[in-house]
């Protein structure tokens, strides 16, 4: 039986980690986009289809993936499904992504 260790955790080292799970769901450009469309709102499978410009299987791969990593949400519409960003601090650091890298766009 090994010793109890009296080791405290440091609640920076959560937040670290959460943080960069985050930005590992923000660090491809596919991803990137898919999420910036999300900002202004939800929106439906269709929807970011035709925002991206991308197909019904990525757009919805890429959803189904981003629900498990917590970063969206989605709720019943009818027949449809309407996706939102899930956490209330992304939206902000989208923003200021698109602020930063996309002031002409």
């Amino acid at each position: 039986m090994e010793p109890l260790s009296n080791t405290v955790v440091d609640p920076m080292d959560a937040a670290a980690e959460e943080a960069a799970a985050v930005l590992k769901a923000l660090s491809n450009p596919g991803r990137l986009r898919l999420l910036c469309a999300l900002v202004p709102g939800d929106r439906t499978v269709g929807e970011l289809e035709t925002a991206l410009g991308a197909s019904q299987s990525y757009v919805s791969g890429e959803l189904l993936r981003r629900r498990g990593d917590g970063v969206v949400c989605c709720v019943r519409d009818g027949r449809s499904m309407r996706y939102s960003l899930s956490d209330p601090r992304i939206r902000p650091l989208l923003e200021r992504v698109y602020e930063l890298f996309c002031p002409d766009i």
